[in-house]
């Protein structure tokens, strides 16, 4: 039997008070061409040709191909540990700890991975209720906009598209001011980016890798930044912190990150998770949930909810942000995921990927015709130029089972022959002298 909540009296009620006949007058306005002409609903199957059904539509899927694609999501090694402890049941099915009486064990989960994230990035304060790296990277361009009280954001255009796009669909109406310093072969324009601060510039915002893989220290220009009182906003490769200069110690005010990479399969894309941290100057400006540790009056250790800036808790209008839904679980994944690597783990991780990358860009310049786009420093991804246009080629090798790498010319115009290739501690030696064999023969 369907539930259907209100019974008929209660229908013609609530339409009285809102003062229509029907609750097809509700829907007056869309046109008929516009609504649904058929829901086409299959008939219902058992629960064994569901799951032989779904089965076969998953098994079209290619999941045994050898992919050199990243652009800011990463295909690394997960321990089965994450699984083993994220699918227990006091984990999954745990929700926002409104009752920290009841809720102590989610609420020192997320009190460690705050800290875990601090000193990953160096940084004073962490939250766990940001979506994604994207999403981010806005709420640290609204911390900035409220601290600063002004409406000029300068950044790279080496920072990831697919984040800028984001940016671009959040403060549409929102009445801010983007300057998009052009990025030069892949690099990040340091002076450009300092010669655009001025007293009107909210925040500053950069990558590190950029998109293209470039590594740079940015130290100079968020002290640049400071000497307008404008926001340092650093966005950066979790794994990759392991080795390069932190967001800390170059100065950031705010440093974000996509936590795909810590213990998140790519599963289609999502559900991810969105690292936020910052200087402590910063705190009160931070959207979500931060969680303290603290002591009961028997002096037990005890953590709750604290800053809950949210408009669920304080008026709408001095709400730092409308984030309602909570991404501890994927949180929680990125902690077991540290905790089970460690620093060496962890390390070891990057320092392969990296490795692994600088194998491949040696293998793939050896074939006339491919350059590298980027001079300088690449951590893990890397950029070249092909002699043909980059579609061409990830067309003629996915067909074989081999995805060669990101076209950047779906978003960078005149890069139509660039392409962005990424490696990870799972990318083979063999599988780099493969992709090498199978580009040779294909730019013939």
């Amino acid at each position: 039997m369907p539930f259907v909540p209100h019974t008929p009296e209660e229908v013609r009620e609530m339409l009285a008070v809102i003062g229509v006949d029907s609750v097809e007058d509700l829907f007056a306005e869309i046109t008929n061409s516009m609504r649904p002409q058929s829901f086409d609903i299959p008939e219902g199957l058992s629960e064994m040709e569901v799951l032989a059904k779904l089965e076969g539509m998953a098994a079209k899927n290619a999941t045994d191909s050898a992919s050199f694609l990243g652009a800011g999501f990463y295909d690394h090694y997960i321990p089965a540990a994450v699984d083993a402890l994220t699918m227990r049941g006091e984990f999954y099915t745990a929700y926002t700890p409104y009752q920290p009486e009841a809720s102590q064990g989610t609420l020192q989960a997320i009190f460690e991975y705050q800290t875990a994230v601090c000193r990953l990035m160096d940084m004073d304060c962490a939250n766990a209720s940001v979506y994604d790296g994207g999403t981010a990277l806005y709420e640290a361009v609204m911390m900035a906009v409220r601290k600063t009280k002004r409406r000029k954001v300068v950044l790279s255009e080496a920072l990831n598209p697919i984040y800028r796009v984001m940016l671009d669909s959040y403060i549409t109406n929102l009445n801010l001011e983007l300057v998009c310093v052009p990025h030069k072969n892949g690099r990040t324009d340091i002076e450009g980016l300092k010669a655009a601060i001025d007293d009107k510039t909210a925040a500053v915002l950069v990558q590190n890798p950029n998109f293209f893989g470039s590594v740079n220290d940015f130290t100079d220009l968020f002290n640049a930044a400071r000497e307008q009182k404008a926001v340092s906003i650093i966005s950066s490769y979790p794994v990759l912190q392991t080795l390069l200069k932190t967001p800390g110690q170059m100065g950031a005010d705010v440093a974000v990150a996509e936590g795909q990479s810590l213990g998140l399969p790519l599963s289609f894309g999502g559900p991810y998770l969105g690292i936020m941290t910052c200087t402590k100057k910063m705190v009160r400006q931070m959207p979500g949930r931060i969680v303290g540790r603290t002591q009961d009056t028997e002096g037990r250790t005890g953590y709750v909810l604290t800053l809950q800036a949210r408009e669920q808790h304080i008026r709408r209008q001095k709400a730092t942000s409308n984030i309602c839904s909570n991404q501890s679980l994927c949180a929680l994944r990125a902690l077991v995921h540290m905790c089970a690597l460690g620093e060496m783990g962890m390390r070891r991780a990057a320092r392969l990927s990296i490795e692994r990358a600088h194998l491949c860009a040696e293998k793939l310049t050896a074939i006339p015709g491919v350059e590298m786009l980027t001079d300088g420093p690449f951590g893990n991804e890397f950029a070249v130029t092909l002699p043909v246009n980059a579609y061409e080629v990830i067309a003629r090798l996915s067909d074989r089972g081999f995805i060669p790498g990101f076209p950047l010319g779906r978003y960078y115009e005149g890069l139509e022959n660039g392409l962005l290739l990424a490696c990870t501690e799972k990318t083979s030696e063999e599988h780099i002298g493969i992709l090498a064999e199978m580009m040779k023969g294909a730019l013939k």
